[in-house]
């Protein structure tokens, strides 16, 4: 069983003494993990930073068992934000968040576009806001249909119940500004959006919500 394919690197953890296990998302074949023989030598390690785009070349004897993968960087993306917590952090909170959510080896193509849409534009000024609406159409593609409009309660200041929870929705995501926002405007659209994640995904399914999108969070205290 082998196939080629490209996508992105979510995580990475040792494996033996030069080796990785690693964690991909891919075009045509969803997350999947593998192993990479000689991944953390110093000829080899460079090219997995997570959120790097990359060539997988993917081996196994059985569909349904682990296999490995050879590798190539197509695309370095953090380490051209290696000066910038706030972005480097950003990039780190979208991959864990899909490390966790994503079914293994199952397709999405629209949540890869919309991944790498949003990377290819982390250069702009408006990075922030579009990393915001990016959460919200992943977690429509995941199947929780966020139609703020039909939900607002307009007699309780724009007021949206999740699982009985009342959350105010705000103003960022009511008028779909995608131009920068001051900081309590921009922390006030994350919280929403971790509260969308928290009551749809990570606690019904019993889920650790990933650190670096907290972090991410109170760089905008």
């Amino acid at each position: 069983m082998q196939w080629t394919d490209e996508g992105y690197l979510l995580s990475k953890n040792n494996f033996d003494e030069n080796s990785l296990i690693i964690e991909t998302f891919t075009l045509k074949h969803g997350k999947y993990s593998g192993i990479v023989y000689g991944g953390s030598s110093k000829k080899q390690k460079s090219n997995f930073q997570i959120g790097n785009k990359i060539l997988l070349n993917w081996r196994s004897k059985n569909e349904n068992k682990s296999g490995y993968f050879n590798v190539e960087l197509i695309k370095p993306i953090t380490p051209l934000f290696f000066d910038d917590k706030k972005r480097s952090v950003c990039i780190l909170s979208a991959t864990s968040i899909l490390k966790i959510l994503l079914p293994e080896r199952q397709i999405n193509e629209k949540i890869y576009e919309s991944f790498e849409k949003m990377l290819n534009a982390f250069d702009s000024e408006n990075w922030i806001n579009l990393y915001i609406f990016w959460e919200l159409s992943l977690i429509k593609e995941l199947g929780y249909e966020v139609n703020l409009f039909e939900q607002i309660n307009t007699n309780k200041n724009n007021i949206i119940k999740i699982n009985n929870k009342s959350f105010k929705i705000p103003e960022i995501l009511i008028s779909k500004n995608e131009k920068i926002t001051q900081n309590d405007e921009i922390k006030e659209a994350l919280y929403f959006n971790k509260n969308l994640l928290l009551e749809n995904f990570v606690i019904p399914n019993g889920l650790r919500f990933p650190l670096y999108r907290d972090i991410l969070e109170k760089y905008y205290n």
